[in-house]
């Protein structure tokens, strides 16, 4: 049905919305899961790409906040609105990050509902770079911390940590709308997601921008609340 959904979308139609949390990161609205864009003299890093007829208004929106290349892109998860634009980001020059899980579940999705099997994604949408334990990234004064998160909404996830701006982006292992959504069939549990969460209280502050793919901008009291 999701998948359906997506393939309804009058992308024409989406406007990319910008908020700026800080003066070097901003998130991305458009149709999909949130996007996170840290800018900077370094270069971009970004989180997730949402769907491919999109990447033209998102360069857009990124050139609207900085001159500076797109250099790296992280994948949350490996859901279509958050992985749909890898191909065409590291076309523009990005290098594509992501756990080896996710990028195994790119190149060999799981069968449709009617058994029919995937579509494998081309060879440049798959991640270049895979990481298995916390990786640490520093750009624009900035350390970025990719934390694997096992098993949660799926067996991909990657929280990503924004030490100096105080940001925890948790892809879709929390959502601030809608219930949890655990994807077994892409590796999901609800023990992983109970731990994810967990993870994130326990790393959030008092005043810890949390994040979600998909719905607002909360703190650590809404994800012990969740």
């Amino acid at each position: 049905a999701a998948t359906l959904a997506f393939a309804q979308t009058d992308y024409s139609q989406v406007q990319i919305k910008t908020t700026k949390i800080s003066n070097n990161f901003a998130t991305l609205e458009g149709s999909g899961g949130m996007i996170g864009v840290l800018y900077g003299p370094d270069g971009v890093f970004m989180v997730d790409t949402q769907f491919a007829p999109l990447t033209d208004k998102l360069v857009a929106a990124i050139k609207a906040l900085t001159p500076a290349p797109i250099k790296y892109v992280v994948n949350t998860h490996v859901h279509p609105d958050h992985t749909g634009g890898n191909e065409n980001f590291a076309k523009l020059g990005a290098t594509l990050l992501s756990r080896p899980e996710l990028r195994y579940r790119l190149a060999h999705p799981n069968p449709g509902a009617n058994g029919q099997p995937g579509a494998s994604a081309p060879a440049a949408a798959l991640p270049s770079l895979t990481y298995d334990g916390v990786t640490t990234f520093r750009m624009n004064g900035e350390e970025i911390q990719l934390i694997p998160i096992p098993n949660a909404h799926t067996d991909g996830d990657t929280l990503i940590r924004f030490v100096n701006n105080d940001v925890l982006m948790v892809g879709d292992f929390y959502r601030s709308i809608q219930y949890p959504n655990i994807d077994r069939a892409n590796g999901g549990s609800v023990k992983g997601m109970l731990e994810g969460l967990g993870y994130v209280i326990g790393q959030a502050g008092p005043n810890t921008k949390i994040i979600p793919g998909h719905g607002a901008i909360v703190g650590r009291a809404d994800v012990v609340a969740h």
